[in-house]
């Protein structure tokens, strides 16, 4: 009876010491197993510190790109407007250009008209003053007379103030000269020239000159010329526009 005890007792003890031997290896077999995660969770670490950083970069390059666009919208909307400005300065240019140009149109007009309007009554004075000087009938036409006139009057330092030519007439006033005399008069003189050009009949020119010629003395006083002297000179440059009209290619 008491070895039927102790073999339970023997029994029941091996069987907690196997117990207590596989509770050992399972607790050893775990702790040898466990792996080591060190090296991952520093390197989670470092990849979230990287990701943080670009994330930070791309948040900042995100900002910049928002401040750069909008710079560039505000420049062309700059631009826009100076198109517009500019657009708006060159029409208006374009508009005063319009109007200088129409109210130059209209000044040559009035000029014109006056200048007419001028060589009608100077023509009218000369056909009422034609006793006073002098004359001569030439066979070329009007318009080679015309251009014998002005080459003569500018040959000898005259301006043309009036000249006024139709099919039929052509008038000239010269400006008043106070010089000496590149051809014509003598020295120390003062004179003006009225000359009109009318068409014959026979397709020739009658042309008249009369000279408004006065003497020069000392201190500027203006003395009378001898008619004899005046009409001298309107003969001399009757002489020299006969002369340029019979020259070859005036006709």
């Amino acid at each position: 009876m008491l070895s039927c005890e102790r073999a339970a007792n023997d029994r029941q003890w091996h069987l907690s010491r196997i117990g207590m031997l596989l509770l050992a290896g399972a607790a050893s077999l775990t702790l040898g197993c466990k792996p080591d995660d060190s090296p991952l969770k520093e390197e989670n670490a470092t990849l979230r510190k990287q990701a943080l950083k670009q994330e930070s970069v791309i948040v900042s390059l995100q900002d910049g790109n928002k401040v750069m666009q909008q710079q560039i919208d505000l420049l062309n909307q700059e631009l826009r407007e100076a198109k517009k400005g500019t657009e708006r300065v060159e029409a208006e240019r374009k508009a005063l250009a319009a109007k200088l140009d129409a109210l130059v149109a209209d000044n040559r007009k009035l000029v014109a008209e006056s200048e007419r309007q001028a060589a009608v009554k100077a023509s009218q004075t000369i056909r009422v003053e034609e006793k006073g000087g002098q004359s001569e009938e030439l066979p070329q036409p009007l318009a080679a007379v015309s251009k014998a006139v002005e080459e003569a009057l500018v040959r000898n330092g005259y301006v043309v103030r009036v000249g006024v030519r139709t099919d039929q007439h052509a008038v000239y006033v010269t400006q008043r000269k106070v010089s000496a005399p590149a051809s014509l008069e003598v020295p120390g003189f003062r004179n003006q020239y009225l000359v009109s050009l009318q068409t014959l009949p026979t397709k020739g020119t009658r042309l008249s000159v009369k000279a408004e010629f006065e003497k020069m003395a000392q201190g500027n006083r203006i003395l009378a010329a001898a008619p004899e002297e005046t009409a001298e000179i309107e003969r001399r440059l009757i002489a020299e526009i006969a002369k340029a009209a019979a020259a070859p290619g005036k006709i």
